[in-house]
């Protein structure tokens, strides 16, 4: 075997001196607060028997898509998944990728053009800043939630246009934040968006089966439980969240769908999810309808959360956030890694996030919530962390 570049060599070392070094974890059978599995999905056999039954019911027996779907994987589910997911969110269309990631990659390098403008939350995920490096728009960022630094960037680009120079204006944000767990005044996104006749697109991983209207069906996500997904140019569905599946889709109109089939290299040069994946969307979308129960539960616990790390003088080490994702900034890897490391030692599965992740000086422990994590669980976790930490 051939010796290993010295130069990658060096970037290893220097992410190990830097106490960054990235290791596949081993699993262990923990209390779980790191997983993204917010309403116990990925862990409900009900979900897992009843995709077995309808592909078994619609004589399904394939175990691949077979190509990608513009060759031979555009199996009858895909249709018939999309059609409800559409439904489900009150979007004209639903177009289904293999991941959140390959929707954002797809999305922002090939709907954005030449000369358009994107102008983008510095704490947008990776996916959605790897697509705009693709991108051949300019791109600029601005400071996380700050309105006021966005709406000078707007007010630059309407100069620009006064003078005769027309092009297109992306603003880009989550709904939650996938390492902060906030989110943004989504009214006044909206606002601007149409003052300076922008498209607004939003990344809503975080929110589906978190928030939503639960008088009609709970999780549809912060846009529509705020009302607003007729103002949105597209949304990215992930389902690997709240669904505990695998996949998403971009929702948006005909025209953009119509785009994205045409223009997302994600899309058209990937085999596609096989049937069984698909079918998985579909069953768990269904549950989503029905299943107000485990919502309930998580948005208790999610309170319950909030009220603990208030009477234990924790907050002021917390990001403000009614999500599911709580994080307390414990800055430097060494110590945050510690503190993890001792939680994990007492039964509580909590992870650190490092640098470079998240910047220096910024990192932290992340909580993720679920509807099946107890009160008792909750305030132990609790409990032993304002122990190490004061």
């Amino acid at each position: 075997m051939k010796n290993f570049p010295k130069a990658l060599s060096q970037k290893l070392q220097q992410r190990e001196q830097n106490n960054a070094f990235r290791k596949l974890p081993v699993y262990k059978d923990l209390v779980d607060f790191s997983s993204n599995d917010y309403l116990g999905f990925a862990k409900s056999e009900t979900i897992f028997n009843q995709t077995h039954e309808y592909l078994l019911e619609n004589n399904i027996k394939i175990n691949g898509a077979t190509g990608s779907r513009l060759i031979s994987g555009n199996h009858n589910l895909y249709q018939i998944t999309e059609e409800v997911i559409a439904r489900f969110h009150q979007s004209e269309t639903a177009l289904i990728f293999n991941s959140g990631y390959d929707a954002n990659v797809g999305f922002f390098s090939s709907v954005p053009q030449r000369n358009d403008v994107i102008l983008y939350d510095e704490l947008c995920h990776a996916s959605i800043r790897d697509g705009i490096q693709m991108s051949n728009a300019k791109s600029y960022k601005f400071q996380h939630n700050n309105f006021e630094e966005l709406e000078k960037r707007l007010n630059g680009c309407h100069t620009e246009r006064s003078r005769g120079v027309f092009f297109e204006i992306f603003i880009v944000t989550e709904s939650v934040f996938s390492m902060d767990g906030d989110s943004p005044n989504l009214e006044e996104l909206v606002h601007l968006s149409e003052k300076f006749n922008c498209h607004l697109v939003i990344d809503e991983a975080h929110a589906i089966g978190v928030f939503g209207n639960s008088e009609i069906s709970g999780g549809q996500g912060l846009v529509q439980y705020q009302g607003l997904q007729d103002k949105v140019f597209a949304r990215i569905m992930t389902f690997g969240k709240g669904l505990g599946c695998h996949g998403a889709a971009i929702l948006g109109s005909q025209e953009l769908k119509n785009f994205l089939v045409n223009f997302a290299r994600s899309f058209i040069y990937t085999t596609g999810l096989s049937p069984h994946s698909v079918a998985t969307i579909l069953i768990a979308y269904q549950h989503l309808e029905d299943e107000k129960e485990a919502i309930q539960n998580l948005r208790n616990n999610i309170h319950f959360f909030n009220q603990e790390k208030m009477q234990l003088g924790l907050k002021p080490l917390f990001v403000y956030s009614k999500s599911s994702i709580q994080c307390a900034i414990i800055p430097g890897n060494e110590k945050v890694k510690a503190i993890a490391n001792q939680l994990q030692e007492k039964g509580f599965d909590v992870k650190p996030i490092l640098s470079p992740t998240v910047p220096e000086g910024q990192e932290r422990l992340r909580f993720c919530l679920h509807s099946y994590n107890s009160e008792k669980e909750i305030s132990g976790v609790l409990k032993l962390l304002s122990s190490f930490v004061f």
